[in-house]
């Protein structure tokens, strides 16, 4: 007959596989185990996803999350786009403050979800609007530039925080610019050198 701290150690190790295999088959199915000391921010940033898109696909009404909770994990963007946003970032940001990045980039991605633009990152970035492409960087090729470890940070942290800012949809310097039509768009917020506006 087994000993009684024999039969706990084993109880303890076959609850510990199950949760380690429910937590792997949510896991592979798209989802997430909420572990302890997690946020839905954390999580958020893991995956490449928006809080709101964890929110609305578990139907959660608030960020109140607990540990041993099944989220499901909605698709992200790709490594690919995310690297493509980062050199933007990087090129148009350039001596920005940390919190200018992430407007850029928040620019950037409420136009993916704005249905007067292309409707991936790649097709905003590389648009061509009268003859010309949206953002410089492009056009003058600083988009090929490595971008820098805050510059992948603030692309992060905009994805994390997806449709919720002020709904900026165009950013530019109020004293290089020499364009009448930016300077008649509704202006959400300055940040730097940049102006933001929709």
């Amino acid at each position: 007959m087994l000993s009684k701290k024999v039969k706990t150690f084993v109880s303890v190790a076959l609850l510990g596989a199950s949760i380690m295999s429910v937590t792997s088959q949510a896991e592979a199915n798209g989802g997430y185990t909420v572990q302890k000391g997690d946020s839905i921010w954390k999580i958020a940033q893991q995956y490449d996803v928006s809080i709101e898109d964890i929110q609305q696909v578990n139907q959660l009404s608030t960020d109140v999350i607990y540990p041993g909770q099944s989220l499901s994990i909605p698709d992200g963007y790709t490594a690919s786009e995310l690297s493509l946003l980062a050199r933007l970032v990087n090129a148009e940001a350039k001596g920005e403050s940390y919190a200018g990045k992430v407007a850029v980039a928040t620019v950037v991605l409420n136009r993916v979800n704005s249905n007067e633009f292309p409707n991936t990152i790649s097709g905003v970035i590389n648009e061509v609007v009268g003859g010309a492409y949206a953002f410089t960087p492009v056009l003058n090729g600083a988009i090929n530039e490595a971008a820098d470890e805050e510059s992948k940070k603030a692309v992060k942290e905009a994805v994390a925080m997806e449709g919720q800012g002020l709904g900026s949809l165009y950013f530019y310097n109020p004293a290089t610019s020499t364009s009448d039509w930016v300077f008649s768009r509704e202006t959400t917020t300055t940040i730097g050198n940049h102006r933001f506006a929709k």
